[in-house]
């Protein structure tokens, strides 16, 4: 479920065949997309990031990518599938693009294009209200949980003295939270919040992680998840045209304050999901951007 699974991508997604919508500009059908005037969209069910509504795309990462199409003509198709469903879909270009908190990787961006970072996914934390852990060393001998496949499974079993609670979802997460099984649960900083917002009996709160340092994360590589993570929208290879289109309008998001409303929509702080750390840009330069490529961030 989560937008850091590390799942190889075996499931697909099929196309609607619809026909094109009338009166695509020349412009719009430009960009390339499987069906002129159409963006297909794969995404999981993961609230508040991504929810289908009908034929609408909901959530942080939906409303970003409506924003955008609607800038560039494109009538948003979503298809729902699971996490390595939308891997598969957009690296056998079943689909234009997928969407929902995808974590930019080296290996990833080898097999498809992302674009510039809609946001970064600060290390985030379930607590029980009351208590505080602000460093990794702070998690020494905890309790500690997350689901089953994400990427914090490995740094949680490199702490020391930490025991690892997986569970299948979300919910058993905060369940043995609230109950106090768990001493912190690691999920994507939306999905903690919304907890928060609508099981208040569990009594949690979100806290956000002091990264580790560089040397702690050399010690111990599997640290580098208790780090903040850049994601992207992720498209075919050969979807140059598009990923552009888009990334472009995610860099005026940020200049014009939409980014920071829709944030903030969804509980975030702009503070923490829109200002890149220093090794955004190292991770990408000379992969796949330039040398002298700045990640977009609000106002310093």
């Amino acid at each position: 479920m989560s937008a850091i699974l590390l799942i190889p991508a075996v499931a697909g997604c099929g196309s609607d065949g619809d026909d094109e919508p009338k009166n695509v500009s020349a412009k719009t059908a430009a960009l390339g997309t499987i069906t002129p005037g159409v963006i297909k969209v794969a995404v999981q069910p993961y609230a508040p990031y991504t929810s289908v509504q009908g034929d609408r795309i909901v959530g942080l990462d939906g409303d970003i990518l409506a924003y955008a199409a609607k800038k560039l003509g494109l009538e948003v198709k979503p298809q729902v599938t699971d996490f390595a469903g939308m891997l598969a879909g957009v690296q056998s270009r079943r689909v234009d693009i997928t969407i929902g908190g995808v974590a930019w990787s080296a290996d990833r961006q080898k097999q498809g294009l992302f674009t510039d970072p809609p946001y970064y996914s600060p290390p985030a934390m379930a607590v029980r209200s009351g208590k505080t852990y602000k460093t990794v060393d702070d998690l020494k001998g905890l309790q500690l949980g997350t689901v089953e496949g994400y990427v914090w499974v490995k740094s949680i079993q490199a702490v020391p003295g930490a025991e690892l609670h997986a569970y299948p979802e979300a919910n058993g997460v905060f369940d043995d939270l609230g109950a106090g099984r768990v001493d912190v649960g690691f999920l994507d900083p939306l999905i903690i919040i919304a907890a928060q917002k609508e099981r208040p009996e569990l009594k949690i709160d979100t806290q956000y992680m002091t990264p580790p340092t560089a040397a702690q994360v050399k010690a111990k590589p599997a640290y580098e998840y208790f780090q903040p993570y850049q994601t992207g929208f992720y498209l075919p290879k050969k979807a140059t045209k598009l990923e552009k289109a888009i990334s472009a309008q995610i860099d005026a998001m940020y200049e014009n304050g939409e980014l920071e409303k829709l944030v903030e929509k969804y509980g975030g702080d702009p503070e923490q999901f829109l200002k890149p750390s220093a090794d955004v840009a190292t991770a990408r330069r000379g992969v796949d951007r330039p040398q002298d490529w700045t990640p977009p961030s609000i106002a310093q």
